[in-house]
C-alpha cells in the first residue's frame, strides 16, 4: 500500500465508523438542551463575518471568518467527531446577548473567553467582567457594546478579573479610549493575582507559548480537516497586543463571602483558590440574583491538567468550592453566567442551576476518588486512565463532555498530583531518553524499513482497531525520532495522528493531533542539538514585565543562565546595581547584588546599612526601564546613559553575564527531535 502524501486524508475506515456511531447519538437542534440555552436573546450577530484587525493594519488578530463552513445547520463531516462538531456549531452563536434584561449584557465569540457588561437602573456607570485576552479585541468589543442602543454615554466604574489567565485581563487597557476612563475605574482581582498571571506568562511561558499554539490549533486552517473549535471557544487570537493592569482592590480572606460596592452595584465574592486557576473567585449580584461562575462551572469537562502545561488542578478542592457556592448562593440564584460558554437560568423547574452545579461538582469529586481507589489498589497513571469512564448519570449530561479536558487525562492529573511522574516500577526510574531509545527499538524491531511495513500493513487493515492507531504511531515516532530525515515514517505517522484527530471528542486532543501532523508533513529536519541557534525572542509584554517585581525579573533572568557553561568559569560575574525609579519597591529605589556562583543566578536585595567583604567586579545604576529593557533582549551596552550609569569598573562584567543569558527558540518542534 502506498504511504500516504502530504495532504490531509480522508477519513479511514475505523474513523468513518466511529463517527458515525457518534452521529447517532447527537440530537437534534430543537431538542438539544444546550441549543435551547445557547441561542436565545441576541442583539448583535457577529455570524461569520467578524473580524478585529491589528490597529493600524488589516492582519487580523481575531476573525470568525475562517468558521463559515459551520454555519450549515445539518452538515456533519466525518472527518470530525459528531459530538465536537456539535460543539464548534453552537459555539457559533457569537455577538452581543441580552442575560438579564437591562441589566447583564455579555459578547460571546469575540475572542476564546466572554467579556460581560453589568449595568444598574439609573446610572450610565458599569463594571466589566473579563475583559478578553488583547487590547484588540477588548476594544472592538467596548465598541459593539456601546453601539448597542443608547449606550455610547456608558461609561466604567469597575473592572473584575475573575482570575489569573490571559484571556480573562489580557485586554484591560483595550476598554479605555483615555487616561482619565482609566483613572475613573477601580480593578477588582482575587488574592495572588499579579503573581500567578505574571509567573505563568514568564517562568515557563516560551513552553506554553509553544504548546498552546498546538492546544488550540492556531497554526492550522480552519476546516473540516483542520481545527474547528478550541472546546472552550474557537480559538485564541493570534499577534494581539496583551495588556496588564495592576488590580486597585484585592479580594483576600477578609473580603471573602462578603457583599461590597463594586461600581454601582453590591457584590458578593466567593474565593475558590486552586480550582481552574491558582487564583479565581466566583461572584454574585444580590439584586439581579444572578451568579458568575468565572470558569469553574462551564458546559465541558474542565481541565485538571492542561495540555498547553500548567500545574495540576485539586479535583477535590474545585468539587468542594462548587458545593460551596450551592450552598452560598444556589437557592436564590435565577441566572448562572460564566466566562465562557452561555448563561443558563434557573428555569421553570427552579432547580436547574444547583442540578448543574451539582453534577460538575461530582464529576470533579468522581475522578479525583475513583483515580486515587485504583491507584491505591496499584494501578498505575496509564492503566487507570485506559478504561475508567464517568457513570451514565454524569456522562449523559450534554455540559460533561470532554470538549475541553478528557476524563482520559484528568485522571492521569489526579495521580500525578498525589504521587507524581514516577510509577513505582524500577524499569521506568531512569529510562532513555526518547533518541536514545528510539534508535535501540528500532533495531530491536527489525529496522526502520521493518517497522515502517508493520505500520503500513495497520494503515491498509479495515479491521483495525483504535489501539492498533496508537500503537502504530508509537511505532513510527521511534523511527522519527531514530532517523528524523525518514520521510515515509513521517508521512504514515502524521496520517495515523490524522485519523486520531478526526476521532477525538476533545477540541484540544483534535487540535494536538492535527498540529502535530501538520509538524510532520511540512517541518524542516531539525539541527543537530548544539547547533541550533536561538531567535532572540521575549514572550513577555511590556505590561507582564512592568507588573514584576525584581525578583521575579532576576528569577527569569536565573531560567535564561546557561548553568554548566556559567559553573566553569574561573570568575563568574559578580556585580552590584543601585535600581532607581521601581514602582514595585518601597521607595522607589532597591540595591542589589548579582551574583553567578554554582551555575546559579542569586540575587540579593541589601538593606541600606548591610556591608560587605567581597567587593563586586563592577557597580552600575540602572533605571526600572533600563533592567525591563535588558530583560527584552537589550543589551546592556546599547542601553542609553540614562538607563545604564557605570558608577566602579567597566561594562564587561554585566556584558559577560549577559552573554550567559540565552534566548529562547519560540518554535521549536514538539513532534520531532
Amino acid at each position: 500500500m502506498a504511504i500516504p502524501g502530504r495532504d490531509p486524508q480522508p477519513p479511514t475506515e475505523l474513523t468513518r465508523l466511529l463517527n458515525e456511531a457518534v452521529a447517532r447519538t447527537i440530537p437534534d437542534r430543537k431538542s438539544d438542551p444546550e441549543w435551547a440555552l445557547a441561542k436565545p436573546n441576541q442583539k448583535v450577530d457577529f455570524d461569520a463575518t467578524y473580524q478585529v484587525d491589528r490597529q493600524g493594519s488589516d492582519i487580523p488578530v481575531w476573525s470568525l471568518r475562517p468558521y463559515a463552513f459551520l454555519e450549515a445547520p445539518e452538515t456533519r463531516p466525518l472527518t470530525v467527531n459528531p459530538s465536537l462538531y456539535r460543539n464548534a456549531q453552537l459555539n457559533m452563536n457569537c455577538g452581543l446577548y441580552e442575560v438579564i434584561p437591562d441589566r447583564v449584557f455579555q459578547i460571546r465569540g469575540g475572542d476564546l473567553a466572554n467579556i460581560s457588561f453589568l449595568e444598574a437602573p439609573g446610572t450610565d456607570e458599569i463594571v466589566v467582567v473579563d475583559p478578553l485576552g488583547t487590547m484588540e479585541t477588548a476594544a472592538s468589543a467596548m465598541q459593539v457594546y456601546r453601539s448597542y442602543g443608547s449606550r455610547q454615554s456608558k461609561w466604567i466604574g469597575a473592572v473584575i478579573h475573575t482570575h489569573s489567565h490571559v484571556d480573562h485581563y489580557g485586554g484591560v487597557r483595550g476598554l479605555f479610549r483615555t487616561d482619565e476612563e482609566r483613572a475613573n475605574a477601580t480593578i477588582f482581582a482575587p488574592e495572588g493575582f499579579v503573581e500567578h498571571a505574571v509567573s505563568e506568562n514568564v517562568y515557563a511561558g516560551n513552553a506554553m507559548s509553544r504548546r498552546a499554539e498546538f492546544m488550540y490549533g492556531a497554526l492550522l486552517h480552519r476546516g473540516e480537516k483542520g481545527q474547528v473549535d478550541a472546546g472552550l471557544g474557537k480559538s485564541v487570537p493570534v499577534g494581539g497586543t496583551i495588556s496588564l493592569l495592576t488590580p486597585d482592590v484585592t479580594i483576600d480572606s477578609s473580603l471573602d463571602g462578603q457583599t461590597i460596592p463594586v461600581g454601582p452595584l453590591e457584590i458578593t465574592f466567593q474565593l475558590t483558590p486552586g480550582t481552574e486557576a491558582p487564583t479565581e473567585m466566583n461572584f454574585y449580584i444580590p439584586a439581579y440574583q444572578a451568579l458568575c461562575m468565572a470558569e469553574n462551572a462551564t458546559p465541558t469537562l474542565h481541565n485538571l491538567y492542561s495540555l498547553r502545561g500548567a500545574q495540576v488542578r485539586d479535583a477535590k478542592v474545585w468539587s468542594q468550592y462548587l458545593r460551596a457556592t450551592i450552598d452560598l448562593f444556589g437557592q436564590d440564584a435565577k441566572y448562572l453566567f460564566a466566562s465562557h460558554f452561555w448563561p443558563r437560568p434557573a428555569g421553570d423547574s427552579g432547580t436547574e442551576i444547583v442540578d448543574f452545579l451539582t453534577s460538575q461538582a461530582d464529576m470533579y469529586r468522581f475522578l479525583h476518588d475513583q483515580a486515587l481507589r485504583l491507584a491505591n489498589k496499584g494501578y498505575t497513571m496509564l492503566e487507570i486512565a485506559e478504561d475508567l469512564q464517568l457513570p451514565d448519570s454524569l456522562s449523559k449530561q450534554w455540559y460533561n463532555h470532554g470538549y475541553y479536558g478528557t476524563v482520559n487525562h484528568d485522571l492521569k492529573a489526579v495521580y500525578q498530583r498525589y504521587l507524581g511522574w514516577y510509577d513505582g516500577n524500577a524499569a521506568h526510574l531512569h529510562t532513555l531518553p526518547p533518541e536514545k531509545v528510539a534508535r535501540r527499538y528500532v533495531e530491536a524491531m527489525g529496522g526502520a524499513l521493518t517497522v515502517v511495513k508493520r505500520a503500513e500493513v495497520i494503515w491498509g487493515n479495515n479491521q483495525a482497531t483504535v489501539e492498533d492507531y496508537r500503537w502504530a504511531v508509537e511505532m513510527l515516532s521511534h523511527v522519527v525520532f531514530a532517523d528524523p530525515h525518514h520521510e515515509d515514517a513521517k508521512l504514515l505517522e502524521a496520517a495515523f495522528l490524522e485519523q486520531l484527530g478526526y476521532q477525538a471528542e476533545s477540541g484540544p486532543w483534535r487540535n494536538y493531533y492535527l498540529a502535530a501532523a501538520q509538524e510532520l508533513r511540512y517541518r524542516p529536519v531539525p539541527a543537530p542539538k548544539g547547533k541550533k541557534k536561538a531567535k532572540a525572542h521575549s514572550i513577555i509584554s511590556d505590561d507582564v514585565i512592568d507588573a514584576m517585581p525584581l525578583e521575579m525579573v532576576f528569577d527569569y533572568m536565573g531560567i535564561r543562565l546557561d548553568g554548566p557553561a556559567a559553573a566553569k568559569l574561573p570568575q563568574p560575574p559578580f556585580i552590584q546595581i543601585f535600581v532607581t525609579d521601581d514602582p514595585t519597591v518601597e521607595g522607589g529605589n532597591a540595591d542589589i547584588l548579582l551574583r553567578v556562583r554554582n551555575g546559579v543566578l542569586v540575587y540579593t536585595q541589601l538593606s541600606p546599612s548591610a556591608t560587605r567583604d567581597d567587593p563586586p567586579s563592577a557597580v552600575y545604576r540602572m533605571t526600572r526601564a533600563g533592567i525591563n529593557a535588558w530583560t527584552l533582549g537589550t543589551a546592556p551596552k546599547d542601553l542609553s546613559p540614562a538607563d545604564l550609569t557605570i558608577l566602579q569598573g567597566t561594562i564587561k562584567p554585566i556584558s559577560d553575564l549577559n552573554a550567559l543569558l540565552e534566548p529562547f527558540e519560540p518554535t521549536f518542534p514538539l513532534t520531532l527531535p
